[in-house]
């Protein structure tokens, strides 16, 4: 049998040459998990010869639905969001939801747009990145009673939005006692712009936490604030060692900064960790890739993709605009650009 060309084909038509039931059909899309594995590949298969799509719209409408998830991202320009992100959309998939995406180049104007358009085409729920956001948004959602879940951040009981994430702040304060621990006293950082960003933010401030329980002054600490970018993070790498009193370790807000200034300091002919130390934050794919490999923090991108998508579809499913939030944990990756300070201190 193959489709009629004369019309669109139907659920019946699906139902009728795979043998079950076009309620069977309807669990096979929306919900496979709760099929067994035969009857979704008779199903699938029927599907494939029919060119069946499904009637979205008609499915939105009965449920007052349309089965779409926004999710606001700073950037797609490199690798910090995507496995996070792929692994949120595997999983809405899988839910019977799809994902719309759309990116703010990290301007607070630009993500309250994108907010507001994606609610204006019916997205049922809305994953954001970090809380940094104004009360005007926080109202619209409110408002407008959409769902909305935080990721790569956690909450600590003081934020509006419930969030799935980890300890920014405490992250990097954990990574900075392993950089003392060599005997580093002097610190530069290169951190993303901290104003509007909050994961950036906390991870300088972990820094310096940590460098004042140690009785380390301001005068132990350079900060180099930049866009995200390779060719940004070796632009700051070469203004800190520019420095009269250069840094013995260079600490960067995620691994395509470190890895910029990794780049920089070949250039430059500083032999990386003999002459300075460098380390990043993510464990993306690069850290492994570059020579030295990058000592960075692990965080769990895809286990927080996919458990961010099934909170955020409880919350839609439950109407819920609040629920517990899930702190996951990181993990220092020592490799070999973080080693012991040069002793010129």
């Amino acid at each position: 049998m193959t489709g009629d060309t004369r019309r669109p084909s139907k659920l019946a038509d699906v139902a009728r040459l795979s043998g079950v039931s076009t309620a069977t059909v309807s669990r096979c899309l929306n919900t496979p998990d709760r099929v067994v594995p035969a009857t979704r590949e008779k199903v699938l298969k029927a599907v494939a010869e029919l060119g069946y799509a499904p009637n979205f719209s008609a499915r939105a409408l009965a449920a007052r639905q349309t089965f779409t998830i926004g999710a606001v991202i700073p950037t797609m320009e490199n690798a910090i969001f995507a496995r996070g992100i792929q692994a949120f959309q595997e999983e809405l998939g899988r839910l019977g939801y799809t994902l719309l995406i759309a990116s703010t180049s990290y301007q607070e104007s630009l993500e309250e747009e994108q907010i507001r358009n994606l609610a204006a085409r019916g997205s049922d729920g809305l994953l954001l990145i970090g809380h940094h956001r104004s009360n005007r948004v926080l109202d619209f959602l409110q408002g407008r009673e959409i769902p909305a879940l935080v990721a790569w951040a956690h909450n600590d009981g003081t934020a509006a939005l419930p969030a799935i994430g980890f300890d920014n702040a405490g992250a990097m304060a954990e990574l900075t006692r392993e950089v003392l621990a060599r005997g580093h006293r002097r610190i530069g950082v290169i951190s993303a712009q901290t104003a509007a960003n909050d994961r950036a933010r906390l991870r300088v401030a972990g820094i310096r936490a940590t460098l004042a329980d140690v009785g380390l002054g301001s005068a132990a600490l350079s900060v180099i604030e930049t866009q995200y970018g390779f060719d940004a993070g070796g632009a700051a790498f070469s203004a800190l060692m520019s420095q009269e009193a250069s840094p013995t370790a260079v600490m960067c807000g995620n691994d395509v900064l470190a890895v910029g200034a990794l780049r920089a300091a070949r250039e430059l002919g500083i032999s990386v960790p003999n002459d300075v130390s460098i380390t990043g934050f993510d464990d993306i794919e690069i850290a492994t890739l570059v020579d030295p490999p990058l000592t960075t923090i692990h965080v769990p991108h895809g286990a927080m993709g996919h458990r961010a998508a099934q909170m955020l579809v409880q919350m839609v499913t439950e109407k819920r605009l609040n629920m517990p939030s899930v702190e996951l944990s990181t993990t220092i990756v020592l490799r070999a650009t973080l080693g012991p300070s040069p002793g010129n201190d």
